[in-house]
């Protein structure tokens, strides 16, 4: 009887003994250099595995297949921060929280010569500007405030966005 007891006891504590707790996957705070086309240093052209291994808290992540929508990518859902990484570009929604290097999210379009001059595309819900790295594109709401950056390593020509 005593060997049943002891061995039913083991097996009862068992399961307890190899029960570990794991800390979730924290990311420092993401900030973006607009003038300089990066997150957190990772700019948009960067292999899906790069940004991974540098941002590992992503929520969720693409392959680049041919049936990938968008063509894949490293999505980070909870930050509003996206890497399409096929399309080599990184959208920030208006839910980001983190650090902007220029106040863009929000902003009048009316205020944004002061950082980035005249648009190279203008329409009425977008501009597209050039930059450096590539193209800057904003999005605006109804009441002309900047609600969606974009910004790849590409220029305008060679642009191809998801939507």
């Amino acid at each position: 009887m005593k060997k049943l007891f002891s061995l039913c006891l083991l097996l009862g504590i068992l399961p307890v003994a190899f029960g570990q707790l794991k800390a979730k996957t924290k990311c420092a705070s993401f900030e973006v250099d607009i003038l300089d086309g990066k997150v957190n240093g990772i700019k948009p052209d960067f292999p899906p595995a790069e940004i991974k291994s540098n941002l590992p808290c992503f929520t969720s992540a693409e392959d680049e297949t041919a049936n990938a929508k968008c063509g894949g990518g490293v999505f980070y859902k909870d930050k509003d921060v996206y890497f399409y990484t096929k399309r080599d570009y990184i959208e920030i929604g208006e839910k980001f929280q983190g650090k902007l290097s220029i106040p863009l999210m929000g902003a009048s379009r009316a205020s944004l010569f002061k950082w980035l001059g005249n648009p190279k595309i203008k329409d009425d819900s977008w501009d597209a500007f050039e930059m450096s790295y590539g193209t800057l594109v904003l999005h605006y709401n109804a009441a002309g405030k900047v609600k969606t950056i974009q910004f790849s390593t590409k220029g305008t020509d060679d642009l191809s966005l998801c939507e």
